[in-house]
């Protein structure tokens, strides 16, 4: 059997999909409806540069993983030949009360360490795309319907400017989050009522939350004895850490705490101005003038976030239910990462839930449940 694959989502989740299906020589086409693929992983450049590790290149996503807890997506970057270095964390940390009123102090997170890949997450985007036939990619196609037929699934598609296009497949995997493939797809044959209000009550990791980023010819800071970061009870942000590269560029990076309801009625240029306030606040007059900043709004992003997302609490959500009864069971698998057992909500999540999603597919099995009573690491 040689089942042509549908994958909905270009994110992680979905790239790392069609690179597994490649590699077993399985026909797949990937539809992604941003102009670009990366979903939850965004990097920005200082730079015009594009080599496979970017110096100046930095990430407005998800940002890091923990080998330790995450061996199999530490194994895969071995892989793919990525390098990777550690979070900068050595020195002390600036805590903030009221503006203005801030103090120093050992960082006493007993977290286990958190690394990065040279180049940012972006690095993982070039290194499964290089691989891929590029015929399989769609970017620009926005999904809004799957319709099942006696011949399989039509997935009906809209692009930039509004033209409608079809395409055939016998599977699906849905790399999109549950909550949006509830609220932005149709379904022609519909799906288990508790399923459908299980995906609309999973949380999208990431999509209420801004990060701020802002970008310094060196970081100054590590001079000073600073670690980078900082916790602030004043905002924007609440939580600030050092970005910077392998390279010598400096960077600082938070993630703003006005909730995002509220961050839609202030006008970006606004926020990151106050920002440059707050850094200037907590490392000094030269943190208020970065070379560049940029602020990513997720709760903004039509591909990532719904109305529902703006009021959620940010948290790590639990694995999203299977279709595992119905019309689309054996037929439609959901691989983004909320689905994962494990690790709902980040990279490592996104990499597990793909790799069970093409396990099913290559093994033709009906999905098996998964466990949203997961806690993840």
């Amino acid at each position: 059997m040689n089942d042509r694959i549908g994958i909905v989502g270009g994110g992680v989740a979905g790239l790392y999909a069609a690179w597994l299906l490649e590699r077993a020589g399985r026909d797949c086409v990937l539809l992604e409806g941003r102009d670009r693929f990366g979903g939850r992983l965004l990097g920005v450049r200082l730079g015009e540069a594009d080599a496979p590790a970017d110096p100046g290149t930095f990430d407005l996503g998800a940002t890091w993983y923990w080998p330790a807890m995450q061996p199999t997506l530490a194994a895969l970057f071995d892989e793919l030949g990525l390098q990777s270095f550690p979070q900068h964390a050595e020195g002390e940390i600036v805590v903030e009360g009221q503006p203005g009123q801030t103090r120093r102090m050992r960082d006493f997170d007993g977290s286990p360490p958190a690394m990065r890949l040279a180049g940012g997450m972006a690095s993982l985007l070039r290194a499964l795309r290089s691989t891929l036939n590029p015929d399989r990619l769609l970017a620009g196609r926005r999904v809004h319907a799957l319709t099942l037929t006696d011949r399989g699934i039509v997935i009906d598609t809209r692009d930039a400017v509004g033209g409608g296009a079809a395409v055939e497949v016998d599977r699906v995997l849905l790399a999109v989050p549950p909550r949006l493939a509830r609220s932005t797809l149709r379904f022609d044959a519909p799906l288990p009522d508790g399923v459908a209000a299980h995906w609309a009550a999973t949380d999208t990791w990431m999509a209420p939350h801004a990060k701020y980023l802002a970008v310094y010819p060196e970081p100054f800071w590590r001079s000073r004895g600073l670690s980078g970061g900082a916790r602030s009870r004043s905002g924007p942000m609440v939580e600030v850490h050092d970005a910077s590269d392998r390279e010598g560029l400096g960077a600082l990076f938070g993630f703003v705490g006005v909730p995002a309801a509220h961050r839609a009625r202030v006008p970006e240029a606004d926020l990151r101005q106050a920002c440059r306030v707050q850094l200037g606040r907590l490392f000094g007059p030269q943190a208020a003038d970065p070379i560049r900043d940029w602020l990513q709004d997720w709760s903004r992003e039509p591909f990532t976030a719904t109305a529902a997302d703006l009021l959620a609490d940010g948290q790590h959500g639990h694995g999203a239910a299977q279709v595992e009864d119905g019309a689309w069971s054996g037929r439609l698998v959901g691989i983004a990462s909320e689905w994962s057992g494990e690790f709902p909500g980040y990279i490592a999540g996104a990499i597990d839930a793909a790799r069970l999603g093409v396990e099913r597919v290559l093994r033709g099995d009906t999905p098996t449940r998964s466990h949203p009573g997961a806690t993840p690491a």
